[in-house]
């Protein structure tokens, strides 16, 4: 059984940091792809940023140049480095791990229906 359980998320002012952590027990990082979406009160999940089996990443535009996903394969462990963050940014950030083996296409933003384990999600809330 996969299990996702994301930590880190909190509070802070424009312009902070803060930095994710998603923990995986019955799944391999190594092998697929995993992407962090997040979803704001009253609009749909989106992508945020992915990471393949190569290590190869995308990016949603809205964070490009400010987040940075990266994995530990031997602690199975996905992270999203946000930095500069905005007020736009506050919303529930889920970790999820894709049946994609390989990012298809530069610019490629994660999609929902390729990522079929979710974890509960950690609110981030950027004050202005």
């Amino acid at each position: 059984q996969v299990q996702l359980v994301e930590s880190g998320g909190g509070s802070v002012q424009a312009g902070g940091s803060l930095r994710l952590s998603c923990a995986a027990s019955g799944y391999t990082y190594s092998s697929y792809c995993m992407g962090w979406f997040r979803q704001a009160p009253g609009k749909e999940r989106e992508g945020v940023a992915a990471i393949d089996s190569d290590g190869n990443t995308s990016y949603a535009d809205s964070v490009k140049g400010r987040f940075t996903i990266s994995k530990d394969n031997a602690a199975n462990t996905l992270y999203l480095q946000m930095n500069n963050l905005k007020p736009e940014d506050t919303a529930v950030y889920y970790c999820a791990a894709g049946n994609l083996r390989h990012i298809p296409a530069i610019g490629w933003v994660p999609q929902t229906r390729y990522f079929p384990y979710w974890g509960q999600g950690t609110q981030v809330t950027v004050s202005s």
